[in-house]
């Protein structure tokens, strides 16, 4: 049997590299990346919160979550893909004017 901390300290571990990549990286779909590995990581702990107290609310959180991720998702790569079409350029220094 895995303690949960570790499953804790893995999850917080994806949660970090997930900022870390929000923060540092300027390509957008590296960012976008990163915004999925957040909510995974969340997922994580939500999944290992469930199991060990033995209660389907974990579970329920994550599907919604999942849900959450998949319209993030589809709503996101059209935007992203909107942009690269306009600017032909994926960096997300380029993209400070609302002007297209």
């Amino acid at each position: 049997m895995i303690p949960l901390s570790f499953y804790l300290i893995l999850g917080a571990i994806l949660f970090s590299i997930g900022v870390a990549g929000f923060f540092f990286k300027r390509d957008i779909i590296s960012i976008f990346i990163s915004i999925e590995l957040m909510l995974n990581a969340v997922n994580l702990t939500f999944v290992a919160f469930s199991h060990f107290w033995h209660q389907a609310a974990g579970n329920i959180f994550v599907f919604f979550v999942m849900v959450v991720a998949a319209a993030e998702a589809a709503v996101g790569l059209a935007i992203i893909i909107a942009v690269v079409r306009n600017r032909q350029t994926l960096n997300a220094d380029k993209m400070d004017l609302m002007k297209l």
